[in-house]
């Protein structure tokens, strides 16, 4: 073949290559369902059916001989199996992620479509089809012995059964992320994460335990949220996601941070706490004004810290001041824990006092008492910033003596007036009078005496 005879012929080997790159090896007219990033999670991971699907690139002359026979095969299959094609050379994060190494390759995803199986048959269409049929076979048999395949943070009978215990995970997708991570007041907690990834599997049942858990303790303002990076991969991109899984953490105004933390339902959920009570004002200091008030606090948390502060004529309104200002500083200090913050005047409720054992003396006095069990222990330092935190230091590490709330309950509660902020006034002495006294009467009376 002469030079010129030579040119031509690559040149037409490198125009058909550009042809069949440019326009695959199916045509939607084929039985065959092209399969892409961006619908290969709906397609395949959430459905039920049994796919059996071709990972190619259009040069590859091995895919362009099975072509024909795979065609067949979907079109013989139609209504009882899926075929599928990945142009592979196009798509290469998709085969990337199913370890596609050569072409063509074929999966068969069954039960489980995280974990894919390898089809080691021939390249004919009874071979494929008879494979298809021995596969779905399996599967069926599967079914009936109760046996079923995994399922990711997106499939949706999961989370609308909530069976499976993932309700409290967050499903992200490109569309939803901005609206719902970066335009939030809330910190989020994002797995960005694989469906066929091992690693990602085995974080999935703490992810979704912490995120159950996470929801309760803060009330819904931390949250944890899952993308599949498969799927989203503008996402994936944006934040530079490398491996599976990665977590990242989103607040407001800041640049999100990797997690770095444990794997462990316990590590997330303490990490979580942190970023909440970092991200959190102090708890409400209240004053015990009525049963609402009390009930309402002691209800909603583990603890709530009762002080029973000395009468106002003890102490004026800058002596009240002192001791509100210290328990606001341990609020703070200890706002992870979540725990309810009340305060009382002595005498005010004195039923209150004597469940705990305090009635009538030793003011300043706190309490902290675990409603649902009705136990209380007592401050028994001093009611001062450093006797106060060695008390709650104790109670946080679960340590300390408790003892059962008086009568196993609460008692009544006086609706009184909250404390208008000022000095106590003395109550105002009623004058007497002495004008229709008859003097003459006194003296006689006191001779008499």
């Amino acid at each position: 073949m002469g030079a010129f005879g030579m040119r031509r012929f690559l040149l037409g080997m490198v125009s058909c290559s550009f042809f069949l790159a440019v326009n695959g090896l199916y045509s939607p007219s084929d039985d065959v369902i092209e399969l892409t990033p961006a619908n290969f999670h709906r397609e395949v991971i959430n459905s039920d059916s049994l796919w059996l699907v071709e990972f190619y690139a259009p040069w590859c002359g091995h895919c362009q001989r099975l072509t024909p026979e795979w065609k067949k095969a979907a079109t013989a299959l139609k209504g009882i199996v899926k075929v599928g094609a990945v142009d592979a050379d196009k798509h290469n994060s998709l085969g990337g992620q199913y370890g596609v190494r050569g072409f063509p390759t074929i999966k068969i995803f069954g039960a489980n479509k995280n974990r894919p199986e390898d089809y080691q048959g021939g390249r004919t269409s009874d071979a494929i089809v008879d494979a298809a049929l021995s596969a779905i076979r399996s599967m069926v048999k599967e079914r009936l012995s109760g046996r079923g395949g995994g399922h990711s943070y997106g499939k949706q009978s999961s989370r609308e059964s909530g069976g499976s215990g993932k309700k409290d995970v967050i499903d992200l997708t490109d569309d939803t992320f901005d609206k719902n991570v970066l335009n939030s007041e809330d910190v989020w907690l994002v797995e960005f994460y694989a469906p066929w990834c091992g690693h990602c599997k085995n974080l999935e049942p703490e992810w979704a335990a912490a995120a159950t858990e996470v929801k309760e303790q803060t009330k819904g303002k931390v949250k944890l949220a899952a993308v599949d990076a498969t799927v989203n991969q503008m996402l994936a991109s944006r934040y530079g996601i490398r491996g599976f899984p990665t977590i990242k953490v989103f607040q407001k105004g800041e640049e999100p941070v990797d997690y770095e933390g444990g794997r462990t339902k316990s590590d997330i959920v303490a990490r979580a706490l942190d970023l909440f009570s970092d991200n959190a004002p102090p708890p409400e200091l209240l004053e015990i004004i009525n049963e609402d008030v009390l009930k309402q606090t002691c209800d909603a948390h583990q603890l709530c810290i009762i002080s029973v502060l000395p009468h106002i004529l003890d102490t004026g309104a800058a002596g009240r001041n002192s001791y509100l200002e210290v328990m606001l500083k341990l609020a703070d200090k200890y706002k992870k824990k979540m725990w309810g913050w009340l305060w009382t005047e002595a005498g005010a409720q004195s039923d209150l006092e004597n469940s705990f054992g305090i009635g009538g003396f030793g003011y300043p006095a706190m309490a902290a008492v675990n409603a649902r069990k009705m136990k209380f222990a007592l401050l028994k330092g001093s009611f001062s910033e450093q006797g106060i935190n060695e008390f709650l230091r104790e109670l946080s590490v679960g340590r300390g003596s408790t003892a059962p709330v008086g009568g196993g309950a609460f008692p009544k509660v006086n609706t009184v007036e909250p404390w208008d902020g000022k000095d106590g006034e003395l109550p105002v002495e009623e004058d007497i009078d002495l004008s229709d006294v008859d003097l003459d009467d006194w003296d006689t009376q006191k001779d008499e005496l």
